[in-house]
């Protein structure tokens, strides 16, 4: 079927409170494996690019961004493309043209008057051409080499009042926020602020974003889309599952040399946990 909107799953998940899963890819195997595992039961599902994954494919988008269209549109399930964590305004002004229908533009590392006009100026630019921006606020942590974050520090997590400023003054379509998760984590050991949840979500007019998903637990995510999150953000957690099937099947056959043989037990094992993150999101 014809590209999702990144949009439209996420504002159709709203209304029906649950989430839309959006699964970052890195490889052909995280795209057909993300596919595959939303297929098996039957949800709508974003491939997610990020700023990071372009510069492991030598600072090309293309390549990986067609192919996971190609794949897209070949699915059973509406599926779209969301370019994730973009600090290049460069590689943004690429999102368009390569079949992306969504950005997440990232300026959070910024003080909050530059974090603000920065996003103000992406959201000026994306919407002119048809796009729909997240942003994110508060300290979210374990990106490019970024100490595990102190969820608890002070000034970490996202203030509702200052979050509802922000998105009336930037017009971002949607807006993660730090409640207690961090990316990156290989251990589901994050302990979420609902209370916090609460606010923002009563604070603000458009759907919340839960970054670093894969160090949540499933009661924890089930809690947070109960709350008000509608995109939940998962990555380490499909790498985590390929990497482990992969060392397994290696060490039981190490006379194995046909890269097909690992790296399907791989992709496998990302389609199940694809499958059962999205059953632990109610979508």
């Amino acid at each position: 079927m014809p590209l999702a909107a990144t949009g439209d799953l996420v504002t159709a998940a709203a209304g029906a409170r649950t989430a839309v899963a959006a699964f970052n890819i890195i490889t052909l195997e995280h795209v057909e494996a993300v596919i595959a595992g939303a297929e098996s039961v039957a949800a709508p599902v974003v491939l997610q690019v990020s700023e990071n994954a372009v510069k492991f494919r030598y600072g090309r988008l293309l390549p990986l961004a067609r192919a996971a269209a190609a794949a897209a549109e070949r699915a059973s399930v509406p599926v779209a493309l969301h370019l994730d964590h973009v600090q290049s305004d460069d590689l943004l002004r690429q999102a368009s043209a390569a079949g992306f229908s969504s950005v997440m533009y990232d300026a959070a590392r910024l003080p909050y008057e530059e974090n603000l006009a920065a996003t103000r100026a992406a959201a000026d630019w994306a919407h002119a051409q048809g796009l729909w921006i997240e942003a994110e606020l508060g300290a979210v942590g374990g990106k490019n080499g970024e100490p595990p974050l102190d969820a608890h520090a002070p000034g970490a997590r996202t203030d509702p009042a200052e979050a509802r400023a922000f998105v009336a003054d930037s017009g971002v379509d949607a807006l993660a926020v730090a409640i207690g998760s961090s990316h990156a984590m290989t251990t589901r050991t994050a302990a979420l602020d609902h209370d916090r949840l609460k606010r923002l979500t009563a604070a603000l007019g458009v759907p919340l974003v839960l970054h670093g998903s894969s160090g949540v637990p499933d009661d924890e995510l089930a809690a947070a889309v109960a709350g008000g999150i509608a995109k939940v953000n998962v990555g380490t957690a499909l790498n985590i599952a390929m990497t482990g099937a992969v060392r397994e099947f290696l060490a039981a056959h190490p006379e194995a040399v046909d890269s097909r043989k690992y790296l399907s037990v791989g992709r496998e094992a990302m389609a199940e946990t694809v499958a059962r993150l999205i059953r632990v999101l109610g979508a």
